[in-house]
């Protein structure tokens, strides 16, 4: 059996998150966004993002997590303060959690959950909201299996250059102090 574990991100991680953020997205919205949406993301691109904030998180509370299945990372996760201003300060945002489609249902996500909320929690933060596309049925079945709910809060994205094309999104959340 493979050793499995969740570690903090390195720089030399880039690459991978690139393709495993890239495959996964890809595998979830083609055919639910508009490929005009999909082009950006390119696994070069993104790699050099992971990799920069892996390298130089800004504050202690933002983290990228990377699931690994041996020393392949299998998924990634990103701890980021919350941005939207109705959440005032103490609350944490799940920015990003992605599991490569050939890794999934192997308990990764779980793992990269956890360790995040640990983090979180490390760092003083009372609760933690994610975005959610509302197309994207199974990542909401995940988190609200894991206990988290919507709070009310919505919003649109534009997804084609025109801003003809939207999606909706909204926005899960948990409290860490219980």
């Amino acid at each position: 059996m493979t050793d499995v574990s969740v570690r903090t991100a390195r720089a030399e991680d880039g690459p991978a998150l690139g393709v495993v953020q890239a495959t996964a997205w890809r595998a979830a919205y083609e055919g639910v966004l508009p490929e005009a949406a999909l082009e950006p993301f390119d696994p070069e691109v993104l790699a050099a993002g992971w990799g920069h904030a892996a390298e130089h998180p800004p504050t202690a509370l933002h983290r990228v997590l990377v699931a690994c299945s041996g020393a392949e990372p299998a998924g990634f996760a990103a701890v980021i303060p919350a941005q939207d201003p109705d959440l005032g300060a103490g609350v944490a945002e799940l920015s990003i959690l992605v599991v490569a489609p050939a890794e999934q249902r192997s308990g990764h996500g779980s793992r990269l959950l956890a360790a995040a909320v640990e983090h979180a929690r490390e760092q003083g933060v009372s609760a933690m909201v994610m975005w959610v596309l509302e197309p994207d049925a199974p990542l909401r079945a995940f988190l609200e299996g894991a206990g988290w709910a919507t709070d009310g809060a919505r919003r649109e994205l534009e997804v084609d250059e025109r801003g003809a094309q939207r999606v909706s999104e909204w926005r899960l959340h948990t409290d860490l102090t219980g």
